[in-house]
Formats: C-alpha cells, sequence, structure tokens
C-alpha cells in the first residue's frame, strides 16, 4: 500500500511540475505595454522598499543619481513601461546596471518597483535651465574634451558624456564639476603606483585582483602591473577630475555648460569646437 502511495505522489510532482513548465513556456516573452500593478496602493508600498533595497545605491532615494543614472524623468523623456521592465530585467550591456534574472526576481517584483517609481518621477520634464547650450560647447571644448568623449570625439579618463543629459540631473552635474560630489565611478578611480626606484605612475584603474591591477595612464595607456613589483598601489581618495571652483569656471560658464550637457541626450555629434 505505501509503494502504491508513493508512486501516486511521485506522478503527481512529475504531473505538477510538467504543467508548470508547461505554463511558463506560454507566458509571452514580451511584458505587457502597460504596468498592471500602476496605481496599486499594496505594489506601490511594496515597490519601494525593494526600490531602497535593491536600487537606491546606485540611483538615490529619489532616484536622481549617484553612481548609476538619473531615473526621476524616464516616463518625461519617453520611455514605456514594457522598456523599462526590459532593462530591469536584461540589465544593460557594459555598465554596472546588473540584470534581475527569473526566478530570484518575479516580473511582479519588477512591476512593483516601476509602479513606486511612477509615483516620484513627473509626468512632463522639467524646465530647462539657465545657461547657452552654444556658448557651453566651447566651455567643453575647451576645458573638459581633454578627458571626457562624446560620441567619437575627447579622451578617455572620463566617463564618456554623450547620453550625460538624459542619465544626470543638472544638480548632481553641478555638484560633480563643483567637486562637492564625493562618489567615484567604477572604472575611472584614480590610482597611483610607485615602482621600487621611487617612480610614480598615475592614472584611473580598470581593473584588479589580488595580485596584479589595470591601469590607463595620463597618456591614456593601458598597463598591466603585477602588485609585488611596486613598492605600493595608492588608491587615491579624492577624484582624478579637478574642481572646478567659480575661480576656475564662472557661474555664467557653468551654467552654459551644463545647458550643454543637458542636451546630450544620446547623439554621437561631438563639439565643433573641438580639437
Amino acid at each position: 500500500m505505501r509503494s502504491i502511495y508513493f508512486v501516486l505522489v511521485v506522478v503527481i510532482v512529475a504531473a505538477v511540475n510538467l504543467l508548470a513548465q508547461d505554463v511558463y513556456l506560454k507566458i509571452p516573452a514580451d511584458p505587457p505595454t502597460k504596468n498592471p500593478l500602476e496605481g496599486n496602493a499594496d505594489a506601490i508600498t511594496a515597490g519601494m522598499g525593494a526600490y531602497r533595497v535593491r536600487c537606491a545605491d546606485c540611483h538615490g532615494m529619489d532616484a536622481r543619481g549617484i553612481r548609476g543614472p538619473d531615473i526621476s524623468q524616464v516616463w518625461a523623456r519617453g520611455r514605456t513601461d514594457a522598456a523599462l521592465f526590459r532593462t530591469i530585467r536584461n540589465g544593460v550591456p557594459n555598465t554596472e546596471m546588473p540584470a534581475h534574472p527569473a526566478p530570484r526576481t518575479s516580473d511582479m517584483d519588477i512591476w512593483r518597483i516601476l509602479a513606486y517609481l511612477k509615483t516620484i518621477s513627473p509626468t512632463t520634464g522639467a524646465a530647462p535651465g539657465p545657461g547657452n547650450a552654444t556658448s557651453g560647447e566651447h566651455v567643453f571644448a575647451t576645458t573638459c574634451i581633454g578627458c571626457h568623449r562624446i560620441g567619437d570625439r575627447g579622451g578617455n579618463l572620463g566617463p564618456d558624456l554623450t547620453r550625460i543629459g538624459a542619465a544626470r540631473a543638472r544638480a548632481a552635474m553641478a555638484r560633480q564639476i563643483r567637486g562637492t560630489m564625493g562618489s567615484v565611478r567604477t572604472g575611472y578611480e584614480p590610482v597611483t603606483l610607485t615602482t621600487p626606484n621611487g617612480q610614480q605612475i598615475q592614472g584611473v584603474k580598470k581593473n584588479e585582483d589580488q595580485f596584479s591591477v589595470q591601469v590607463m595612464d595620463t597618456r591614456e595607456r593601458i598597463q598591466g602591473y603585477l602588485r609585488e613589483d611596486m613598492r605600493s598601489v595608492s588608491n587615491e581618495k579624492k577624484s582624478a577630475m579637478p574642481v572646478f571652483g567659480p575661480d576656475k569656471l564662472s557661474d555664467a560658464d557653468l551654467d552654459d555648460l551644463l545647458a550643454y550637457l543637458e542636451s546630450l541626450q544620446g547623439t554621437s555629434q561631438a563639439p565643433s569646437n573641438a580639437r
């Protein structure tokens, strides 16, 4: 009798598993175009908790960006619920944005986070700030292009700014330029290597492990070094980006530069004044 009961249980479990697989396979590959949980109070509360645990370290408690981009304006900039769902699910290649695959992160989890984000996101874009973008393009070409790239023009010591206007709030960019933001993006942390004879190699850290470190030096050469061959490997506390106080960049020039940076939404156009 026990053996019959055992066989029956095994058959039932197998049938349930097959049914679950069949249901899973029939789930559409594309998410709904509209968030099914938008406006749901319970989902919004759950999404707030999930956002603060999973997302706030990079995007900030107000979603205006820290290491990750400003996502407070995503709907105002034309993104759709389905596109945002896919971004969270699949991540963004070559960035710090990871994928959140099922079953660890369910569809419901993602929709809850988006339901919460919708409650703190304006429906229309922010009004343009002060400044002249054309003049700001010239400021960028004379001040920033040695380290930063737009499209196919510029340097590589600092982050690519081709779409910075879609990724960072104006206030965050101003704090970074003025040197009042302490965070440094991964892949651009400043480092100083000291050789046994006292020579210093400065640059930004691109990769490292227990035994070696890979650095892009100030001439934009990427070199790998064994830690045991160095007298010291020092991670610098301050960003490699110079501080542009009012003595180096006037408030008017800062407004112009910010107006230009806000206009960069992903086009490949480089500053026309760049050399």
